[in-house]
């Protein structure tokens, strides 16, 4: 066949061109490149110079990428690029509600949030709910949901920032079968229970979660906590527990933890450990023996702690269980009889191994701080100190105890100082510890400004990466991310997150390691936390030049048993 002079002309330009065009196809073309920054993959190896590619809300590449086009590039030249942090024990399952940007925590990079410590937003009955909108305080909502898992698609579908994943709470559970009395469940209720953890895991719930110095999760016995968990474990689900004691008898709690675990054949984990009150301080070696002698011989035991000196719970964790028996206002009752009262407060200054005081555990009512007032009339009390509100009234400290949580009808918010700083620097050395606020997301605006708060609420993963990261030393920074990223999303086999990889899901991080930094004090807790430049979730941009983008992408993650 012979080519007319055009034919070959155009024949010879094509051939010339290809090479040209093959080369610009092979050219990756992404939605984001954060470029030039060291990237820590969450393994805790050394971080390396590299460029993060995403495409939709997966990460598509993770390397050099010279030559790469992007819609939008992040210059991240000085800067640590990171896979987006877990709460491993976030209390913004209100605060999500009443704000979805959650800001405190995506302003130190905190992308999911994980729910669930003894209490959860589901199974609920109508009664349930009913108590639970009369106990509301500064936040109040409309209950529109009844399971866990209904609960958690409902903050996706209004739009959050952070992805949200839950445990189901043993305290929930138990309320919801057998209420607020203390009694054993009968052998019908167990298995009502049983259906109960077996209804929420196939619908997604990491496991169970218990908070045992609380009533009425202290009148569940080791055995009751067994049976819930040898369902879980049946989905993949695991135990993860506020111990029964942190203080006097801190050794045997975590002896329990470890039977929970070992008979139920479930991985379990220690929420926020501590070693509680100035004399249970040198105790804090021997638990972390247990501990690793348990993982020695096979156990999958891991633990979540906070950066400060300083708990937070309420006024009732200083009260022995037996008053609560029956819930709050049956607390209220007994708090108003005068021989009820003499009988309190000769416990509440007794000490004793059988409950566990944070009132004694804190060492005098000066380290004692009142942070949030259901009540109007008792807001002005806030900020100040059990001993300087006690020495206002002219009362004994354990008498206004009662008289506090009388009049403003709640537990009292209130913050403990209870825990050593050199045990916080010997934990955060510990291979499997992660980190959790035990607080909401809030940010410096109402509602939050109605009440005070604890510094955690704005600071905890900063203050790990700035004051003991970067200021102590106490840990390398690849070793930091690891324990933010990478270790929380494998214990809780969280779906392609957790890593800097190609494949995840795009949770990214972009921060200055010198100079992130926590803010928030006991004195002025509403600041936020500085050295977060920017984060994306799920591929989208939610901090942007350290400034919130309004964009709400966090979608809910279900445990393995949803997705067996």
């Amino acid at each position: 066949m012979r080519l007319s002079r055009l034919s070959v002309t155009a024949l010879l330009l094509a051939v010339a061109l290809y090479p040209q065009r093959a080369i610009t196809q092979q050219q990756p073309t992404f939605d984001v490149i954060v470029r030039g920054g060291t990237a820590y993959d969450g393994t805790g190896v050394p971080g390396r110079t590299a460029d993060v590619g995403i495409k939709g809300d997966l990460i598509a590449a993770v390397g050099d990428l010279t030559g790469a086009t992007a819609s939008k590039v992040v210059d991240a030249k000085g800067l640590a690029v990171a896979p987006g942090f877990i709460n491993m024990l976030s209390w913004s399952t209100d605060s999500l509600i009443a704000d979805g940007r959650s800001q405190g925590d995506i302003r130190q990079g905190v992308t999911t949030e994980i729910f669930g410590e003894g209490s959860s937003m589901g199974p609920l009955t109508g009664e349930m709910k009913k108590r639970a909108v009369e106990q509301m305080g500064d936040i109040r909502y409309e209950i529109t949901w009844t399971t866990l898992s209904e609960y958690l698609r409902g903050l996706e579908d209004r739009g959050v920032s952070p992805n949200v994943a839950s445990f189901i709470g043993a305290t929930t559970v138990r309320e919801h079968v057998i209420g607020l009395e203390d009694k054993k469940p009968t052998a019908a209720q167990l298995d009502e229970m049983r259906a109960l953890v077996r209804q929420e895991m196939e619908a997604g719930a990491l496991g169970i979660g218990s908070s045992l110095i609380y009533a009425p999760a202290f009148y569940a016995s080791t055995e009751e906590l067994v049976e819930m968990c040898k369902v879980a474990a049946q989905y993949r689900g695991k135990y993860i527990s506020h111990m029964r004691s942190e203080g006097n008898r801190l050794l045997e709690a975590i002896d329990e933890l470890i039977r929970i675990s070992r008979e139920a054949n479930i991985p379990a984990e220690i929420y926020h450990l501590k070693a509680a009150g100035q004399k249970n301080y040198p105790k804090m070696d021997q638990a972390i023996a247990k501990i690793e002698a348990a993982r020695t011989q096979g156990l999958k035991i891991t633990a979540d702690m906070y950066t400060y000196t300083a708990g937070a719970t309420g006024l009732d964790a200083a009260m022995p269980p037996w008053v609560l028996d029956g819930g709050y206002d049956a607390a209220y009752t007994r708090l108003s009889d005068p021989a009820m009262r003499k009988k309190i407060a000769a416990e509440i200054g007794t000490p004793s191994d059988t409950w566990e005081n944070l009132y004694l555990a804190a060492g005098s009512p000066g380290r004692v701080l009142l942070v949030e007032f259901k009540s109007d009339a008792l807001k002005p009390l806030t900020g100040k100190t059990l001993a300087e509100v006690a020495k206002m009234r002219g009362k004994d400290p354990i008498e206004t105890i009662m008289d506090l949580v009388v009049e403003d009808r709640s537990r009292v918010g209130t913050v403990y100082f209870m825990i050593s700083e050199d045990n916080i620097r010997k934990q955060i050395k510990l291979p499997w510890v992660s980190f959790g606020s035990d607080a909401a997301s809030m940010a410096p605006e109402p509602p939050f400004t109605k009440s005070s708060a604890h510094p955690r609420a704005y600071g905890n993963f900063a203050r790990l990466l700035g004051k003991y990261v970067r200021e102590e030393k106490v840990i390398p920074l690849e070793e930091a991310v690891r324990r933010l990223s990478g270790l929380p999303a494998s214990n809780l086999e969280l779906d392609r997150r957790g890593f800097l990889k190609e494949g995840m899901f795009a949770d990214v991080v972009v921060f200055d390691p010198a100079t992130i930094a926590d803010r928030a004090t006991f004195e002025n807790p509403h600041q936020y936390a500085t050295g977060v430049k920017h984060v994306f979730v799920n591929g989208t941009q939610v901090l942007k030049d350290g400034e919130h983008t309004g964009a709400k992408p966090g979608r809910a993650l279900w445990g393995a048993g949803k997705r067996r």
